[in-house]
């Protein structure tokens, strides 16, 4: 770490700089310590940036490993026990069964995130292009969620830099001008709770392409040595870590995370809206504890849930 001087029109002024090297991408945090410092509040200040910049390093280093810990062989069989146990297969699903799943998934992922559209009203749009009296923007992002399933439905890719923004803009379209659009330089993303604590912040911006290019590589090199379910879990769990978008990240992380389940064999997952509460203590379980158990027993769950679900459609029930 180094100080660095500049002069101006008030004086000099005073910063704590560090460079530091990820791959062939070399960032910079800079710290401002202050405006013609005498030598002791210099140095007293300067203690202060150093942790600061520490800190600041620790959680660069976190979000950029996707996986974060080592899977044992007893939690590889654990995991694929679950597996196993996995009441539906996605040879089973008929037609409409993927009609049905669209009809759920997309009500309950735009839910998660604010979309007042009822169940009813997702299926009439979708079924019969009959428009309910609420937001257009909910509607356009309707369309587009189901627009993503079968583009995920049908496709042979399973992740690259350019599929996620194409997922992207593809649900977002017709709702929001930077679809397909990652976050640009000063877009920064905080998420705060209703008590006003920072609960998640996304990586920040100069590093979003190389942390993307970091997920792919790991999926790329471990996509035949975990089971679909980890590869899946990390995929999306990191992926939220990034935030790559300035909105929709969420929605464009479900997708990703479908893609992965369906590209090795697995049905799609939907995550019910009345389960956000441990869905999100899910995601921070991974990213403050490093702890994956939480989102695989939470995707048995949802397995179960939609089940009965798509039973329900196929007995007139919603």
């Amino acid at each position: 770490m180094y100080i660095e001087k500049r002069k101006s029109k008030g004086g000099i002024k005073y910063y704590l700089g560090h460079s530091y090297r990820e791959g062939k991408l070399v960032s910079k945090i800079r710290k401002y310590l202050g405006q013609d410092l005498k030598p002791e509040k210099l140095a007293e200040r300067r203690k202060i940036a150093e942790k600061l910049i520490i800190e600041e390093i620790y959680k660069h280093k976190i979000i950029s490993d996707p996986l974060q810990v080592d899977l044992s062989e007893y939690d590889l069989e654990w995991i694929k026990k679950i597996e196993a146990k996995i009441p539906l297969k996605i040879s089973h699903l008929s037609a409409k069964d993927w009609k049905n799943f669209s009809e759920i998934f997309t009500y309950n992922t735009n839910a998660i995130e604010g979309s007042k559209l009822n169940q009813h009203e997702v299926k009439n749009l979708l079924e019969k292009d009959v428009w309910p009296n609420k937001s257009k923007e909910d509607i356009a992002e309707a369309y587009g969620v189901n627009e993503a399933i079968k583009f995920v439905k049908t496709t042979t890719e399973h992740i690259s830099i350019d599929m996620i923004a194409k997922i992207h803009k593809i649900i977002f379209a017709n709702s929001k001008s930077f679809a397909g659009k990652f976050r640009k330089s000063g877009e920064e993303v905080v998420v705060i709770d209703s008590k006003g604590i920072v609960v998640h912040e996304g990586a920040h911006q100069p590093r979003i392409k190389h942390l993307l290019n970091e997920l792919v590589k790991w999926y790329s090199k471990n996509k035949d040595k975990y089971p679909a379910l980890v590869l899946g879990a990390v995929i999306h769990n990191q992926f939220e870590n990034i935030h790559p978008f300035l909105d929709g990240n969420g929605r464009v992380g479900r997708i990703l995370l479908n893609n992965i389940l369906i590209r090795h064999g697995l049905p799609p997952l939907n995550i019910e809206l009345k389960n956000r509460i441990e869905y999100y203590r899910s995601l921070s379980s991974y990213e403050k504890d490093k702890d994956l158990k939480p989102t695989i027993e939470l995707y048995l769950r949802e397995y179960k849930n939609l089940k009965k679900r798509l039973g329900d459609y196929k007995n007139g029930k919603m």
